[in-house]
């Protein structure tokens, strides 16, 4: 049985870390790209282990095994993860409602990737309710990037419910910029 909770040990860290480098675009077929999807961004455990003392992320579970990750990031975050930082300078410039999104309560979703095993079978929803759940309080906006050449991504976030209010260019590519906005009421 699959369960969501925040992160909390280093041995979920490390598959954290083993589960990303497997999925890596750099580290995957073209087949597996347009088929599965990818990830971009690398995250070791050292650098996993300094995020996860800002602010936790949430996992999927069964039992001892991870089934999938949504990695959580803050702006507080940019000096441990530097590719934040980035996207940081960029939500200055993007407006959503007649403000700017670096003007709302808004947190980044660092990376959201399902083992193989376990894809096709809700995990991407059970994630991101979960991050509903522990930070709707404290966040309005839910912000993250997906590459164009990840379709599979970019159907998934707008299933749960992200819409995409930008399209850009930066140092690593083109991106779809996608907003889950926890003040309309669903």
């Amino acid at each position: 049985m699959l369960t969501t909770k925040l992160v909390t040990t280093d041995e979920e860290l490390k598959q954290i870390a083993a589960l990303s480098a497997a999925n890596l675009v750099t580290n995957i077929s073209q087949e597996q790209k347009i088929k599965e999807g990818f990830v971009t961004w690398v995250y070791p455990l050292e650098v996993l282990q300094t995020l996860h003392k800002i602010i936790p992320s949430v996992i999927a579970m069964d039992g001892d095994k991870l089934a999938g990750y949504a990695i959580t990031l803050t702006k507080e975050c940019a000096d441990a993860y530097p590719p934040i930082a980035e996207n940081i300078e960029y939500i200055k410039t993007v407006f959503y409602k007649g403000r700017p999104l670096s003007d709302y309560r808004l947190y980044f979703m660092g990376q959201i990737c399902v083992e193989e095993n376990y894809r096709g079978q809700g995990v991407v929803n059970l994630l991101y309710n979960f991050h509903k759940q522990q930070f709707s309080p404290l966040y309005d906006i839910f912000f993250t990037e997906i590459s164009p050449a990840n379709p599979r991504s970019l159907k998934a976030h707008q299933k749960v419910g992200f819409q995409v209010i930008d399209t850009h260019r930066d140092s690593t590519g083109e991106w779809d910029a996608v907003i889950w906005d926890w003040t309309i009421p669903s």
